[in-house]
């Protein structure tokens, strides 16, 4: 890990590792609301029980923040699974009913929390084109 990826990865990375833990236990309600709001935007997850898409998506989490906070994980494939995910959560955010205001990208007042998701995705990719570029230069 390059020393100027460590405050995006640190604080990304312990965010990551704190939701996923925080979701271990979703059950019942609480998974339904996720699972149905996530396979509005991504039908495929609908293969997949409410309470098994949560512990997916906890794990995920957990792997993720874990692999952002692991020094020795390069950061181009960090940053892959985090522009990945970011996709996914951008995703939901264009999807998902009420999230913008009308013919626009502008965030509703119920969307900002999503639309905030986007600087994930940039956050990946930047850590994904600075390893590309610093590999470049030294090759």
């Amino acid at each position: 890990m390059r020393l100027t990826h460590a405050p995006l990865r640190i604080i990304i990375g312990a965010f990551f590792l704190n939701s996923g833990l925080s979701k271990r236990s979703l059950e019942g309600e609480a998974a339904a609301g996720m699972h149905g709001m996530a396979v509005g935007a991504i039908p495929q997850l609908r293969q997949f029980p409410p309470d098994q898409f949560a512990k997916l998506l906890s794990r995920s989490e957990i792997a993720l923040g874990a692999a952002l906070l692991t020094p020795f994980v390069p950061s181009l494939l960090a940053g892959a699974g985090l522009t990945a995910f970011g996709a996914g959560l951008v995703q939901l955010y264009l999807k998902t009913p009420g999230m913008r205001e009308a013919n626009s990208l502008k965030p509703s007042q119920a969307g900002i929390g999503l639309a905030k998701d986007s600087w994930l995705l940039a956050a990946g990719l930047t850590l994904v084109l600075d390893s590309l570029a610093h590999k470049r230069r030294f090759t």
